[in-house]
């Protein structure tokens, strides 16, 4: 299957980053390398350092990318100084985070992420590791409740897990659309008009299985003082609670003297790190909307570092 990708808020991604033709940028997770490759064509004497977990995403890239100033690595953006370290770079320019699951990745059914095709359960970006399939079948029941409720914000999380440990006392769980099934199965049918009810727990046990939440809180402080002055970190998230962290996070970037209101002069010395490129985060467009239904929930958030 071809590696096809649309990719989210493109023009507004490059127009953040600002390339600077012999800077050095890092895109922290290449997948089809829609996003490198547009920021690869507007470097002359500079470079681009491409990351993925996903080995198909690796070979694809490197394949797209040839003749371009661009150099992929496979490992985890939470690695991002690692992978630099060893290519003897130490401050870039700008890096790119684009938190979402690639079309490819969702479309193909063997890769288990999707609960509309039935695939076994797998749902690991990496290829390596625990799989989703372990997680269902191994984890307590309070465990894969608190997975359903704190990743994927379920509110029928305990009915979920107990039906889940219901069904595998008989059989082991191992496809998608069974799991989609059981799902379903544990919800009152209200819940089931607002979008597939499987949504939530699938989103959830794939954070779980990536630690997804882990390795962005690592890479978040990781990328910004790997920045230049004057360097760009954009990221682009699909959930809240990706969302909500990087919004905290560039809020302490941010935040300058913490004294209390009441001291006549700051003692703590602090000053802001950076500073945002917009108070709100940048969403798509009606047009991108109507050509790529799935950037619907896509943010993005930009600082610069002072």
């Amino acid at each position: 299957m071809e590696f096809k990708h649309i990719s989210v808020l493109l023009n507004e991604t490059i127009e953040a980053l600002n390339i600077n033709p012999s800077g050095i940028y890092v895109d922290g997770t290449v997948g089809g390398a829609g996003h490198s490759s547009e920021i690869a064509k507007r470097i002359i004497s500079g470079r681009l350092i491409c990351l993925d977990q996903d080995p198909d995403a690796v070979k694809i890239a490197t394949e797209r990318l040839k003749g371009l100033p661009a150099t992929v690595v496979q490992t985890n953006f939470s690695n991002m100084d690692k992978a630099l370290e060893s290519l003897n770079i130490n401050k870039v320019d700008g890096i790119l985070l684009d938190l979402g699951v690639s079309s490819y990745q969702l479309d193909t059914a063997e890769r288990g992420f999707s609960y509309h095709k039935d695939a076994p359960l797998d749902m690991r970006m990496s290829k390596s590791g625990i799989s989703a399939e372990d997680i269902v079948n191994e984890f307590s029941e309070n465990e894969l409740s608190d997975i359903f409720f704190r990743f994927g914000e379920e509110k029928f999380s305990k009915k979920i897990a107990a039906e889940i440990v219901k069904v595998r006392s008989v059989e082991r769980i191992t496809s998608t659309l069974q799991l989609a099934e059981i799902i379903s199965n544990a919800v009152p049918a209200k819940a089931k008009r607002n979008g597939h009810p499987a949504r939530k727990c699938f989103q959830a046990i794939r954070i779980a299985v990536n630690g997804e939440l882990d390795r962005l809180n690592e890479a978040l402080d990781k990328a910004f003082d790997l920045l230049n002055k004057d360097g760009v970190l954009a990221v682009i998230t699909f959930h809240s609670l990706e969302d909500r962290m990087v919004k905290q996070r560039f809020k302490d970037f941010t935040t300058g003297c913490t004294c209390p209101p009441d001291f006549p002069v700051c003692v703590c010395g602090k000053t802001p790190k950076g500073r945002l490129l917009t108070r709100k985060p940048i969403e798509p467009s009606e047009s991108e909307l109507e050509i790529n239904p799935r950037s619907r929930s896509a943010k993005l958030r930009v600082i610069i570092r002072n």
